[in-house]
Formats: structure tokens, C-alpha cells, sequence
């Protein structure tokens, strides 16, 4: 893989560019890399696709200490910096999607079009399945394919579920750059203690939202939450996906993410007409839907909500 590693600041980050055309920056999930990103890659050709890996991630070494997710979107404009890109659509996944809320909530100059994918708004969010959370919070899967195979239908839902060889390809992806320990356990701890909730207002870039119905890590109410907070914001369930719905070459979700990135105008693209706006009661009703979640979090992101939600 071509690409290089340069260093801003803080962080030593491996960033590459593929392909040519108007500027798309792809932000990556929790331990991903960027090879991770060639299903995507082909859907967007005639894209100048930028991609970077997170630090503590792939390429790009582990920093001394946890970089907050503030100081993750100024660095990624120093990405974007040395590309010499001054304004970009941005699709960020997972932990890239938290990134990526921040980003167009401190640099909107920067930021055209967001597409948010099986991410959430962070503290205040509706908790996972406990047993995928429990398989989030450590790197194990790391440690081998066959571990990987084991926990990762029931982290990730869709087709992980059933799709054994796309799971072993996956793993066997994934495994090639794995995330050292203390980068892995750096990149949770700068999200442990932040929400998006009180910038979501501050974001004025149109924001596609796209939440999978069968992903144990992000339910649907969070891309409800997003969707509903988000002053230009629409949301789209697909269908039969879960979390990784993104890394698939055949989901549903690269051809929506295409329409809304090259739509001109917006208001006339198929994704942006067929998704849906969150009325309060809307989300009112699927939060208490959400059912019990688990203390202490619990009671911190009840608390967020109802600051931010008046829920």
C-alpha cells in the first residue's frame, strides 16, 4: 500500500491519497486501518480519496499519551493541510463518525457534506449489547482469526452473523495491522469522555446518517439522536446491515453514500428524499424502547440526554 508517515504535532499519522477528482475524506473506526477501506475505494472511484489512520491505529503509531477527540479533528485538518485541501465531503465510521462530528462542528469552513456511519453521539448515546461491549473493550480479537471468528457475529451483527468466509476475509484483513495494545486502549479513552451532544447544534454541512437495524454496538435510537439533533439532518436504516456494513463490498450502504456525496442538487438525490427527519416524539418512543442500561453509564448518559434532549 502506498502512502507515507508524517508527523503533526502530537502524533505520527500514515495518510494516503487514492485516485483523483473532487476531495472525500474517509475517517476510520475504532483499531481500523486503512486498507480496510478498498470496497469503499471502488464505489467512489472518481473521487480524490483521503484516508489516514487514526493514531494507535494501522500505520500510524501509538502516542504517549491519549489524544482527545478535540485535538483528533485538528489533526485531521493538518491532514487535509498537507494535501492541500481546503474544503471536503467527509464519511466518517464508527469512531471516524465521532471524529468526524467534532471536525464539522469546529472547522465548518472545511467541511461540505458529512455522512455519519453506525456511529453515535458519544457520552448520552444508547449502550450497545453488554456482550458486544464487552468484546469492544478489549483488543483479544486481535490475538488471532480464530478468536476473531468467535466474537465477532455477535459484536458486529449483518453479515458477520452468517457469511463465515467473509468473516475470515475480514479477519485476516484486519489482523495485518493490528492495533497495539496501548494504542487500542488509547483511542478508548479519548472517547470515554466525550459526547457530541452539545456541538450536533453548531453543525451546518447537510448530514446523511445511516444506522444499521442489526448492529449489536450502535442501535438505531443513536442515529435517531444524531438525526434529530443535527440542524440539517437526515437518517436512513438499512436494511438487514450491521456495524461493518460500510467494509462490504455488497452492502446497500456504498450506493446511498455515493448518491448523497455527488447529488447536485441535494434536495434531488434519492438518498436525501427517502430518508427521514427525527420528530422529538419519534425519538421519545424509541428511547424507551432502548429498555433497561447498564449503571454507571447508564446514569451519566441518561443525565446527557436529558440536558441536551430534555428527555
Amino acid at each position: 500500500m502506498s502512502g507515507e508517515t508524517v508527523r503533526f504535532g502530537e502524533a505520527s499519522v500514515f495518510v494516503r491519497e487514492v485516485g483523483s477528482g473532487p476531495p472525500l475524506l474517509l475517517i476510520n473506526g475504532l483499531g481500523a486501518h486503512t486498507a480496510m477501506w478498498a470496497p469503499l475505494e471502488r464505489t467512489l472511484a472518481g473521487f480524490r480519496i483521503i484516508e489516514f489512520d487514526l493514531p494507535g491505529a494501522g500505520q500510524s503509531p501509538a502516542p504517549w499519551r491519549p489524544i482527545s477527540v478535540p485535538r483528533l479533528a485538528r489533526l485531521t485538518t493538518q491532514v487535509l493541510d498537507r494535501f492541500g485541501v481546503e474544503r471536503v465531503n467527509v464519511i466518517g465510521y464508527s469512531m471516524g463518525g465521532i471524529v468526524a462530528q467534532q471536525l464539522a462542528a469546529d472547522f465548518p469552513e472545511r467541511v461540505r457534506r458529512v455522512a455519519l456511519v453506525a456511529t453515535t453521539p458519544g457520552m448520552g448515546a444508547v449502550q450497545g449489547d453488554l456482550k458486544a461491549l464487552v468484546n469492544i473493550m478489549t483488543p483479544l480479537r486481535y490475538v488471532s482469526a480464530g478468536m476473531y471468528a468467535r466474537t465477532i457475529g455477535s459484536m458486529v451483527g449483518g453479515r458477520a452473523r452468517h457469511d463465515a468466509k467473509w468473516v475470515a476475509e475480514q479477519g485476516s484483513l484486519r489482523l495485518k495491522h493490528a492495533p497495539p495494545w496501548r494504542g487500542y486502549a488509547g483511542q478508548l479513552m479519548s472517547l470515554a469522555t466525550w459526547s457530541g451532544l452539545p456541538a450536533l447544534a453548531r453543525i451546518d454541512a447537510p448530514v446523511l446518517v445511516l444506522s444499521g437495524d442489526d448492529d449489536p454496538l450502535t442501535p438505531v435510537a443513536n442515529g435517531m439522536m444524531l438525526a434529530h439533533l443535527l440542524p440539517d439532518a437526515r437518517l436512513r436504516v438499512v436494511r438487514d446491515e450491521g456495524h461493518l456494513m460500510l467494509l462490504d463490498a455488497d452492502s446497500a450502504c456504498h450506493s446511498l453514500l455515493r448518491d448523497f456525496i455527488c447529488a447536485e442538487p441535494l434536495s434531488q438525490a434519492p438518498v436525501w428524499q427517502q430518508a427521514s427527519t427525527v420528530s422529538a416524539e419519534e425519538l421519545r418512543i424509541a428511547l424507551a424502547g432502548t429498555g433497561r442500561q447498564l449503571p454507571p453509564w447508564s446514569i451519566v448518559n441518561a443525565l446527557m440526554r436529558r440536558r441536551w434532549l430534555q428527555t
